[in-house]
């Protein structure tokens, strides 16, 4: 394991962390291996060691599997070569996919079966390390008075981290599993379990708490703090302040969420129920968002938004820069540095914007395999294995025009002759579309020319149904379109390395609006920020790309607003592995549109030769109509995945989530 925090781990400690390790899991009542108290908790060195464990565990999505799978939601189809994954058989409503029990290798992030930590990326998941890392935590707090050698300060930074941690775990998968026993002392490594499952919002005020007194534990930033000196400029990843009130307010959000509040059921839009939220819950979450965004905003933080600023391009390809996520030369921050860096020495991505994220994903990383799961197989344009994620034409549509209007508004300007014309500017960061020139290298004297630009039109070279897109579009917001065999920016000499941040700074603006919005509408502010509205938060990220306001039309109903809110945390956070729960939270899940997959059918207007002297976003197209794929045959049970069948074998307490 790549020790990011190496510097303050002792390696006589290092035999009690292998040692302890033995603990599986909570749920399988694995017993404690020996831990020497004297030697384990007496001074922050080793405490800190004995922490930093957990970091270890956190799953890294991207690199999980050879070929990974975590969006979950209406936002994405695998090819069908890909039908094995977890995606795929959630669309069969085959949600039991997600256990490693009934999918050997489900591709997923979630379970492994049992405990890995060993320095294997692709062993953790969230089920399966989640208990063990609970366990340590609480052990750790059970230990705290053992830090005699310590100071105040020292002290309180290892309790803090040891109460995030307890209630992150937790939060993770109650997001999908709904309410759990909520572990808060260390049990007997032998006995009969009687922990009850509690409810959803009893789970919640518990992990508030925790919450709670880390962010009131911990600093802002740990550079700033005598401990965190002896390591300065190498704490990003260390918890802190912001991370927990981060979390303090997601995990209130989702307890004040349509879901909690009315309970899963079907018809959430036609009843209205999609926007009944719990006040309380949300005034508590605006609060917590608030207490972050007043000290971002008076630059009292580390983190700010990235800047989206690209290289103009020339001629008539004005978006060239955007396509290849150029960073203009006056930009000191980038955008799609959140997600991946290249030519940066393997840096972690992050930029200034990620708040809350695991270890170092290793030198080389993206090449093994998840950066070469976004583009066309077809002619073995891109290396690896025939699987590729592909966004739905349903989930594109989200990206309204660079107006701020979405598309289906009367007064947008969209044209279904020029159908990629004008769009919201992320669009054209995170979307390839017909005529899109993939590959900016030389081809090889026996390629076909065509093959350069996608195309993408129904029954077009790069649309079938195995190598191609099923759907008319590409992605490339986690891994730019030069991951190809001409361009080749996997290889070693591109540096390239890509990470998914669990929590960022976007994140926040968008559960702030949210929030406030489901208290009173557009105008809402928190009491802990009262100069930002809802209406503002948003508009913070469409200036960031140059997309125009909320319109007024949106701003004066709140239903319609909390629409617009919802659309702009879709093309935000696109394909961040994110959507699934929200469609959860807000009773979507199993509701039109919301539970089909769609691909967009147009025929071409130009020829060949347009591309090759024209932005692809002028051209004409005929034709344009969408088809359904799939529909998603989903009911009310699968609001919640079903728990394994041996744990809530264990005892009548436990329960099966309903309907499974």
């Amino acid at each position: 394991m790549k020790k990011i925090y190496k510097t303050l781990l002792k390696g006589a400690f290092l035999s009690m962390i292998i040692g302890f390790a033995s603990c599986t899991s909570y749920l399988d009542k694995a017993p404690d291996s020996d831990v020497n108290p004297d030697a384990a908790f007496k001074n922050f060195s080793n405490f800190q060691g004995f922490v930093e464990q957990i970091y270890a565990c956190i799953p890294d999505k991207e690199n999980n599997y050879y070929t990974t799978s975590f969006n979950w939601g209406d936002d994405e189809v695998f090819n069908s070569e890909g039908n094995w994954h977890t995606t795929a058989q959630f669309d069969l409503g085959n949600f039991w996919a997600w256990q490693s029990e009934f999918q050997s290798q489900p591709g997923n992030w979630f379970d492994k079966g049992s405990v890995n930590m060993n320095n294997d990326r692709m062993g953790h998941a969230l089920w399966t390390q989640a208990w063990y890392c609970i366990r340590v935590a609480n052990l750790g707090l059970q230990n705290l008075s053992k830090m005699t050698e310590a100071t105040n300060e020292e002290r309180d930074l290892i309790a803090g981290q040891l109460y995030f941690f307890r209630a992150w775990w937790h939060f993770e998968a109650m997001e999908y599993l709904g309410g759990l026993p909520y572990v808060d002392q260390v049990l007997p490594a032998s006995g009969t379990l009687t922990l009850p499952r509690l409810s959803y919002k009893e789970c919640a005020d518990k992990a508030a708490a925790d919450f709670r007194k880390a962010a009131d534990l911990l600093p802002v930033n740990w550079d700033e703090k005598a401990t965190g000196k002896r390591t300065s400029g190498k704490n990003q990843l260390r918890i802190n302040k912001i991370m927990a009130l981060g979390y303090l307010g997601k995990n209130y959000l989702w307890a004040g969420s349509p879901l909690q509040k009315n309970g899963a059921q079907l018809g959430a839009i036609a009843s209205g129920k999609t926007y009944a939220y719990d006040v309380d819950y949300c005034k508590k979450a605006a609060d917590a968002f608030g207490e972050i965004l007043a000290a971002v905003e008076t630059n009292q933080t580390q983190y700010s938004l990235a800047q989206f600023k690209y290289q103009a391009g020339t001629g008539n390809f004005v978006n060239q820069g955007v396509y290849d996520h150029k960073k203009a030369a006056d930009a000191s921050t980038c955008f799609s540095d959140i997600f991946v860096t290249t030519g940066q020495g393997w840096l972690m991505p992050g930029s200034t914007e990620a708040i809350f994220r695991g270890i170092h994903p290793g030198v080389n990383s993206a090449s093994w395999r998840f950066a070469q799961t976004w583009g066309p197989k077809n002619n073995q344009l891109v290396d690896g294995d025939v699987i590729i994620h592909q966004p739905t034409a349903n989930y594109v549509n989200f990206y309204g025009m660079a107006n701020g209007l979405p598309l289906n508004d009367p007064n947008s300007g969209f044209d279904p002759t020029k159908p990629f014309k004008n769009r919201d500017p992320r669009f054209y960061h995170d979307i390839m579309f017909d005529g899109f020139k993939f590959i900016n290298g030389s081809l090889a004297a026996n390629d076909d020319p065509s093959l350069r630009y996608l195309d993408l039109k129904s029954g077009g070279a790069t649309r079938t149904v195995n190598n191609g897109s099923r759907t008319g579009y590409f992605a490339q917001k986690l891994v730019p379109h030069q991951n190809n065999r001409i361009d080749k920016m996997y290889d070693w000499s591109g540096n390239e390395t890509c990470y998914l941040p669990y929590m960022r700074l976007a994140d926040i603006y968008l559960m702030y609006a949210e929030a406030c919005s489901a208290i009173g509408g557009a105008t809402t502010a928190s009491t802990t920020y009262t100069v930002l509205t809802a209406e503002n938060a948003i508009n913070r990220l469409r200036d960031r790309c140059g997309a125009g306001h909320v319109a007024a039309q949106f701003t004066s109903d709140s239903k319609k607003f909390m629409d617009e809110v919802r659309r702009e945390r879709a093309v935000e956070l696109a394909f961040e592995g994110f959507r699934f729960n929200d469609l959860q939270r807000w009773l979507l899940l199993t509701e039109y549109p919301y539970n089909v997959k769609t691909s967009q059918e147009f025929s071409r207007v130009e020829n060949a030769a347009f591309y090759t002297t024209n932005d692809p976003k002028d051209a004409r197209v005929a034709n344009w109509k969408e088809s359904v794929l799939l529909t998603r045959p989903l009911g009310t049970k699968h609001y919640w995945l079903p728990m394994k069948i041996k744990d809530v074998a264990l005892y009548p307490g436990f329960g099966q989530n309903p309907g499974w």
